[in-house]
Order: structure tokens, then C-alpha cells, then sequence
């Protein structure tokens, strides 16, 4: 009885060494987040130091929000962290640690030293800083001054190319989980990404291959938030039991309610999910459900596509009379090993409009990169039948840069240099890097 009394006390000793997330070593190892459980609040603008603010007052009561707010400051703050030195998430594209500090992983190898010069010290243990030091952080301050400046006489139109005004001292959008690593794909769904159309790597026969931002659907909850090369614009009006949140880019409209209705049937399900929302003190909560199975996380809504289970939870806090703190927590077991929560300002939107995005299924490429895959189909039948066997061309041949300019190097009929994974005869999938893709990475 004495040794199975130990044994069970010992067995409970293991279990909470696990649910802790601390080994018997000592050393901290996070576990991941629980599904269904959102992390509090992570206020990146101020570096994670308590606010005091308290945001004005709607004539009902309620945290004021209302305004046209930008994703735009975060230009050059990726989504996960990198490895210390030369890792993503500092100033001047060496985001995330010290570029090329001694025996970072990634670092360059330093050069061969005498025989007596001592090792260089080995990193310190655990994720990286999800903030920049003082010194990276003035850097950063710097760097984003003279780019602005420069953009300010330089730039060929105020309709494209936003950026960044002000600097923050996060590292990446990512706050949990802590590593700042995204969680992987169930490997159950990890063929199941966004289609890309003219971007990808086809075959093109019907409108369902191309990306739902391609048709002027939806770039998705996710998607549309995350700061890309313009239409960052957030609107948010209020009214009582109800918050409009609008999208610049496609247009959408978001309705919050918050008088307590319930979610809408399970059998029903949007592109957008369905809102609830309630105050918790200076926070607006919002908790969406009811998604489809056709969007997904990342920019511009490309990516991995998420289940229906996908719930989810949102927090928006007015920190200064400029900033509101923008947090969401994606929950989905069935795709992602585990839930995984951005966190970032949003700041004022130059212009103070959200400007009108007519968009019309690509100006009509959907339509003309269909005809020319049929085109392309018959042209290849006339060859086989003359006994010419030939690579099929693609839609993007050697691909197309930002407004269609012809990249530079490129020899149509010929394998492109760099691109997506090795194309077939320099066409799709082998194209070089587009504004789209670059923004994306």
C-alpha cells in the first residue's frame, strides 16, 4: 500500500510537470494554448506596459472607436518571428534580433580566428523578444522617418504603395504562441490552400481556381486586416447594440451585435461568420462563428483554408487617442495543431476616407486567362497532331511584376529564375516574384 500511495503521488507530480509545461529539468517549455481559450489582451503599442487610458464616451455609454483606422503602420512586421540575427522583426529588414550577431542561428560564419581566441557565447535559451531594445527600436524610429520622407517627394501616386509613419516596437504580429512560430497545419488539410489563379500554379478551368479576392468575393476576416501594399482603411462606426466594422479593400461590412442576441443556426454558415459582441470594460470582445470552409488566415486571405469550426475571438481597446489595440485569436482544431493570436495597432488612416474599391472580377483576367488556357488546350492539340510534343505555356508567362511589367532576365519558353517552386517552360508556378507574392512573404 506504502509504494502504490508513492506511485500515485509520483504519477500526480508528472501530470502537473506536463499540464505546467515545465519539465522535471526546471527549464520553462510553454505548452500550446488550449483550444477555446483566448489569451487576455497583448498591448504591442506600448511594448506590453500597462495603459491607463480611458477611451471617450459614445452618448450611450460605450467605448468610442469610431473612426477610419489603418493597418499601415505595421509595414515591415511580419507575422512570426525569426531566429535571433538576421531573424524578421527589427529596422531596415533585420527585424527580430541583431543582424548577424555572433552564433546566431543564421548568422554568416565569422571569419577564421587564432587558435587561443575564446568561442563565442551561444545565444540565450527560449523564443525570441517579441520587442525591440531600446537601441533597435530607435533604429527602427529612424529608418521609417527617412523612408517616409523620401515616399513623401518620390511616390508616383497617394493610391498605391502606403506606408508605415510611425514605428512600434514589435517584433511580429504573432504574441501567442509565445515561440512566435506559427502552429503547423494539421497535415490531414495541408493540401487544402486558397486557390491562386494567375499566381499560382493552376490548371485554370473554371472561376473556382482562381482566389476568392481574384473574384471579388472576399479576402476573409484575416486577410483583410493585415497590412498590405494599400486599401489598409478600417471604418468603425457605432450605434447602440451594434458595431459596423468596414474594409476598404472589396468593401466588406462587419456588423458586431451587442445586445446579447444569440449566434445564428449552426447550419448556417458565411464568408464573414457571424458577430457577437459585448464590452469587457474598456475592451470590445467579439466572438465569430458559423465560417465557411473557403477562407483563410493569411494576407490578401491566401493560405491554408480553415474548417467550419474555425471560431473566431477579437478585442479592440482604445490605448490613446490615436491608437486602438487590434487583437484575434483563430481557433480551429481540425487545421491548426493549435490556436494562434496576432496582435497590433491601428493608427489613423491618412485621408481619414476609406476610398471606393470597384472591383469587378480582375478587370475581366478571369474571364481572359480562362479563354487562353482553352486557347492553349487547342494549341497543343494542333502540335501533338504535327508530332510536336511541348511543355504547356502557362498564363503568367515567366511571370509579370507589379502592373504587369515584364520581368527583367526573363526568356519566354524558359524556366524563370527564383519563383514558386520550379514552374513548367517558365509559365506558372515557375514565375518570378510579383508585387503580390512579395508582399506576401
Amino acid at each position: 500500500m506504502r509504494r502504490l500511495g508513492w506511485l500515485c503521488v509520483s504519477m500526480a507530480g508528472m501530470a502537473l510537470v506536463v499540464y505546467s509545461g515545465t519539465p522535471l529539468s526546471g527549464q520553462q517549455q510553454p505548452l500550446p494554448r488550449p483550444y477555446g481559450t483566448p489569451p487576455p489582451l497583448v498591448i504591442t503599442a506600448t511594448g506590453g506596459k500597462p495603459v491607463t487610458y480611458k477611451a471617450p464616451r459614445t452618448p450611450w455609454g460605450d467605448p468610442d472607436l469610431q473612426g477610419v483606422w489603418s493597418s499601415d503602420d505595421m509595414e515591415g512586421v511580419g507575422i512570426a518571428g525569426g531566429g535571433r540575427g538576421g531573424g524578421r522583426g527589427g529596422p531596415g529588414g533585420a527585424r527580430g534580433g541583431r543582424a548577424g550577431a555572433p552564433g546566431a542561428p543564421g548568422a554568416p560564419a565569422a571569419a577564421a580566428a587564432p587558435a587561443a581566441a575564446p568561442a563565442a557565447p551561444a545565444p540565450p535559451a527560449g523564443p525570441p523578444p517579441l520587442y525591440l531594445d531600446e537601441a533597435a527600436m530607435k533604429a527602427r524610429q529612424e529608418q521609417i522617418s527617412r523612408s517616409a520622407n523620401q515616399r513623401d517627394t518620390t511616390a508616383e501616386t497617394a493610391f498605391r504603395f502606403d506606408y508605415a509613419r510611425r514605428a512600434f516596437p514589435q517584433t511580429r504580429l504573432l504574441v501567442d504562441p509565445p515561440d512566435g512560430r506559427m502552429p503547423q497545419i494539421l497535415p490531414s488539410v495541408q493540401g487544402r490552400t486558397m486557390p491562386r489563379g494567375t499566381y499560382g500554379p493552376g490548371p485554370l478551368n473554371a472561376p473556382t481556381d482562381f482566389s476568392l479576392y481574384e473574384r471579388c468575393i472576399t479576402r476573409g476576416i484575416g486577410g483583410s486586416i493585415l497590412q498590405v501594399i494599400y486599401g489598409n482603411g478600417n471604418r468603425i462606426v457605432q450605434s447602440p447594440g451594434a458595431v459596423a466594422f468596414s474594409y476598404e479593400m472589396l468593401s466588406d461590412t462587419r456588423v458586431f451585435y451587442t445586445d446579447g442576441r444569440p449566434h445564428v443556426g449552426q447550419g448556417i454558415s458565411m464568408y464573414l461568420g457571424d458577430s457577437r459582441a459585448w464590452w469587457e470594460g474598456e475592451e470590445l470582445v467579439v466572438e465569430t462563428t458559423n465560417l465557411t470552409d473557403q477562407t483563410a488566415f493569411g494576407v490578401n486571405g491566401n493560405g491554408t483554408q480553415h474548417s467550419k469550426a474555425m471560431k473566431i475571438t477579437e478585442r479592440f481597446r482604445r490605448v490613446a487617442d490615436d491608437i486602438i489595440q487590434y487583437q484575434a485569436t483563430w481557433d480551429d482544431p481540425l487545421t491548426f495543431a493549435a490556436p494562434f493570436t496576432v496582435s497590433f495597432p491601428l493608427t489613423p488612416l491618412d485621408g481619414g476616407n476609406l476610398l471606393p474599391y470597384d472591383c469587378h472580377a480582375g478587370n475581366t483576367a478571369i474571364s481572359m486567362a480562362l479563354a487562353a488556357e482553352r486557347t492553349e488546350d487547342a494549341a497543343l492539340a494542333a502540335d501533338l497532331a504535327k508530332g510536336i510534343k511541348r511543355e504547356r505555356r502557362g498564363v503568367q508567362e515567366c511571370g509579370a511584376g507589379v502592373g504587369g511589367a515584364a520581368v527583367a532576365g526573363c526568356t519566354p519558353g524558359a524556366p524563370a529564375a527564383g519563383g514558386r517552386g520550379g514552374g513548367r517552360g517558365g509559365g506558372r508556378g515557375g514565375a518570378a516574384n510579383t508585387g503580390e507574392d512579395t508582399i506576401e512573404k
